[in-house]
Order: structure tokens, then sequence, then C-alpha cells
């Protein structure tokens, strides 16, 4: 099968996108796929590390605004150039829809969408929305064909090896702090990282342990590492074993999204700043489930409210046990399939 990706990361947009689809590209591609991706260039773009991660990268360089039909041409002419037919094309783009999607089908077998705004319509025959909601089932009612297969819930979350691995080994938490880790996203374009550090500079932690993981895509990472450097906590760029951190920790500051999620199946405690619309609801979602805090808006959040949210955990440690096991039971804690249902639908066609 030769699967195409059409999916973009960017300082304003972030990482979270890319990443998902390349542990969807891994699995795939040690199901016997080969897998490209198509990814416009720009600040903050993952380009370089989709090819380091070994999938050939066709490029869009284009400055300005980019219309859907535009977007659509240019994938088309990608898809030309292949000698055999792609058997799927593979979007996550909030601003990609139906108008894209009917263009690129009759150039391609099958279109798949990864979504979780669920606030547009699709023609797609797979959609995948691996967010917690109360009301799931209902979210994408009228937005695809009737015949679309969902794959809807963190039961579908896109876990690399190394989060499986760390699952089976991660502690029962005890609910007491000594290790924090601090993760706002690879770009964390609203600088959430150095609030909550200018937080932790006033509080008394000596007998605390700190990780503090960006992206290359944050362009404030170099202010980071130094002030990291100067409080002697441990200072973490572009990494791949942010599993093994989460599983360390104790307790978490970061923003929603896949790593939300990433949190909640190694069981790990964490208050969750929404940083973007389409995190608000997943967010309040999982708060009113139990298995994680809501810090709010990130335009509403100072550095204060940061230093209550440490004080607090530190204080609430029968919470954090709480917090931990609905976490657990919201995400599922061991993967219950040896191949991913939708690699499994993907690869049935």
């Amino acid at each position: 099968m030769n699967i195409l990706f059409r999916v973009d990361s960017s300082f304003v947009i972030g990482t979270g996108h890319v990443m998902r689809c390349l542990t969807l590209a891994r699995m795939l591609k040690e199901a016997g796929c080969a897998v490209y991706f198509a990814m416009r260039v720009g600040v903050g773009d993952l380009c370089d590390e989709v090819e380091s991660r070994g999938f050939p990268v066709f490029r869009l360089t284009y400055d300005g605004p980019l219309s859907q039909e535009m977007d659509a041409q240019w994938t088309i002419d990608v898809v030309r150039g292949f000698p055999q037919p792609i058997d799927w094309c593979i979007v996550d783009h909030y601003e990609l829809d139906r108008r894209w999607e009917e263009n690129v089908k009759g150039y391609v077998r099958r279109v798949m969408v990864i979504d979780d705004l669920a606030n547009r319509p699709h023609e797609c025959d797979i959609l995948l929305d691996q967010n917690y909601y109360r009301q799931a089932q209902q979210r994408y009612h009228g937005l695809v064909p009737s015949s679309c297969r969902l794959f809807l819930g963190p039961k579908y979350l896109l876990l690399r090896p190394e989060f499986e691995e760390a699952r089976q080994s991660a502690p029962i938490r005890n609910g007491q702090v000594r290790r924090l880790l601090l993760f706002f996203g690879g770009s964390d374009p609203t600088n959430e990282t150095e609030k909550a550090l200018h937080a932790l500079k006033e509080l008394d932690i000596c007998h605390l342990e700190v990780d503090v993981v960006v992206g290359r895509a944050n362009l404030n990472r170099h202010r980071i590492e130094s002030l990291c450097r100067e409080r002697g906590f441990h200072y973490y760029c572009q990494i791949n074993y942010l599993a093994e951190l989460m599983a360390k920790a104790d307790f978490s500051l970061g923003a929603g999204g896949a790593a939300m999620w990433e949190r909640c199946f190694l069981g790990l405690p964490s208050a969750v700043t929404v940083v973007s619309e389409n995190q608000r609801q997943s967010t309040e979602d999982a708060a009113a489930y139990g298995s994680v805090w809501n810090v709010g808006w990130h335009a509403d959040v100072k550095s204060g409210e940061y230093s209550d949210i440490i004080y607090r955990a530190m204080a609430s440690s029968e919470q954090l046990k709480r917090m931990s096991s609905k976490a657990f039971e919201l995400v599922g804690s061991i993967r219950e399939y040896t191949v991913h249902p939708v690699v499994q639908a993907l690869l049935e066609g």
C-alpha cells in the first residue's frame, strides 16, 4: 500500500498534528506500507524531523494565504507524480474540509481524516478522533457520509511504543509530589513554560526535582534553557523519551491535546492549561471526569496561578491518587489489541 499524509506544523499550529501522524505512519510502515508526507514549509515546520524518521517529504513552499483549492491542486500534483496509485490519503488539518477532500478523492483510492473539532463537513472513508468527549457519538452526526467508519475516543489513541513500555513499568502513584514535569507542547506559542518557571522561582521547592521539556519549534527555548540552568532544573529539547519522564513524574503542568491523553495513559496527575480553542471542550470533559485539573484559558492564567496549583498538588495527595486512578479508567491502562484498529481498517481498505 502507498500512504500519503497531508499535515502541517508551525509555531502557530503547533507540532501535535505531525507527531500523531508520525505515530500512525510508523505503525503503517511496520505493516509493510510505503508512507510519504506532504507538508508546507514555514517557521516551526517539522519537515526535517519527519525525514529523519525515514519518511520522504514533499515540501510546499508558498508565502501568503493558501486556499483549499490551491492546496488540493498541489496535493493532486504530488499524487500524480507517483508511479503507483495512492491507496490512502490521510489528512490531519483544521483548515481543510470536504471541499479539499472532494477534489483530492478523485485521484486517490480512499481518504482518512484525523480531527477533533467536529466543526465542518468531511468527505472521507474513515475518521479518527482520539479525544474523550461526553457526547462523542453525536459530534460527527451529519458531518461525514453514512458509510464513513468512525473511530472515536481515547481507546484509539495513537501511542508511540515508548508509552506502552513505560506503562508496563509505571509505579503506582502515592500522591506525594517529589518530581514535577513541565511540558506545554512542542511549540508552546503562548509561552506557558516561562510562566510556570517564574512561578517556581517564587516557591520554596528545594526538595522538588523539575523536568522541563520543549520542542525545537519553541521560539523561547534558549531563554527557557537559561532559566533552567539558573535554577538547577533538568532541560530537554525535542526528545524521544518523554514517556520515561512522564512515568517518573509525580505531577505535571501541561497543555491539552495529545500530551494530555499520554499523561492520562501513564496515570500522571496533571493540571491542564487550554492553549488553543480545539483543546477547550476535551479538557473540560476530562476535568469533569476527574482525570485532570482544568487550569483554564491561557490568557487568564498568570504565574501566580501556577504557584497556587503546585502548592495545591503538594497538599492534596489523596486527590492526586484519585486523579491518577480516574486517568487510567478514562484512557485504559493497557492496549487490548496487537494491531491498532485504525491500522487494521486501513490495511483492509
